[in-house]
């Protein structure tokens, strides 16, 4: 499916209010939970599948209730900055957490790098025949064509900023820039391919995994960007008596296996 960049620009501006709104929604956690004592945890978007399995497994050893909230993390930082409720934040990059810890509202102490993830491109299955990522042999242009590439927000998303990081190392970012469709969170990126609205995205792995329509056209080098790391800790302001326990369960090998079974790796170290 085609569409044109003015009908596309109006599709994107109707799903950004709505979107708005849902994240509004999604980090104004109920009264009901902001009184009880359960674990209040935002998470980037792409451990969505993954953690909500992890959380059942903590009920289910523990009788402990979660409740899980999740968006991109740029988003979901700034509503800490906000004061929204929380008790665990999870970062799908360094750099928001390093915000918030800049500013004091995590505990230094309860932080660690939980997992990793790979770069993707990916397309509609209908449209998947595989494309050469690589240095001075990367067709992206040439495929796009007059369609658009899907990701998310370049200047804040962690989605986008992994993704011009590698555009950028590949010498294509300024060409493929007009084309982006910016998306506000990285599920976001995988939905307006997954629909056909774009030709192609740059997504995690993990996500990919997920939608059945869409298809890995690509992986990028590991070296094209910095290392993705999704960082954990405890909020400053958390009082949940068993925030602690749910952090330590996420970073346990029961939960390990759940996070590799829809992709995620060991944290990588950190490149300079």
């Amino acid at each position: 499916m085609r569409v044109s960049t003015g009908l596309l620009n109006r599709r994107l501006f109707g799903k950004a209010a709505l979107a708005a709104t849902a994240l509004g929604l999604l980090i104004g956690i109920s009264p009901q939970a902001r009184a009880s004592d359960n674990t209040l945890v935002l998470a980037a978007a792409s451990m969505k599948d993954s953690l909500e399995e992890v959380a059942k497994l903590y009920e289910r050893n523990t009788g402990k209730k979660v409740a899980l909230s999740f968006a991109a993390s740029s988003a979901l930082a700034k509503q800490i900055e906000q004061q929204a409720p929380a008790d665990i934040f999870i970062s799908a990059d360094l750099d928001w957490m390093d915000y918030l810890a800049k500013r004091d509202l995590i505990k230094p102490e309860s932080r660690s790098n939980l997992v990793g993830n790979r770069l993707v491109l990916i397309a509609p299955k209908a449209d998947a025949s595989p494309i050469t990522v690589e240095k001075g042999n990367f067709p992206l242009l040439q495929r796009i064509g007059n369609s658009r590439l899907a990701t998310g927000e370049p200047n804040s998303v962690p989605v986008g900023k992994y993704a011009k990081a590698a555009l950028t190392h590949l010498g294509i970012w300024e060409e493929v820039e007009p084309k982006l469709v910016r998306a506000e969170s990285v599920r976001s990126a995988l939905t307006f391919v997954s629909r056909g609205e774009a030709l192609m995205g740059i997504v995690y792995e993990t996500d990919a995994k997920v939608d059945k329509g869409v298809a890995v056209i690509g992986t990028f080098p590991a070296d094209s960007h910095p290392a993705i790391i999704y960082p954990i800790a405890r909020t400053a302001t958390s009082k949940a008596p068993d925030a602690q326990a749910f952090l330590d369960f996420v970073k346990s090998p029961a939960a390990f296996d759940v996070f590799r079974k829809y992709g995620f790796s060991a944290a990588p170290a950190p490149r300079g």
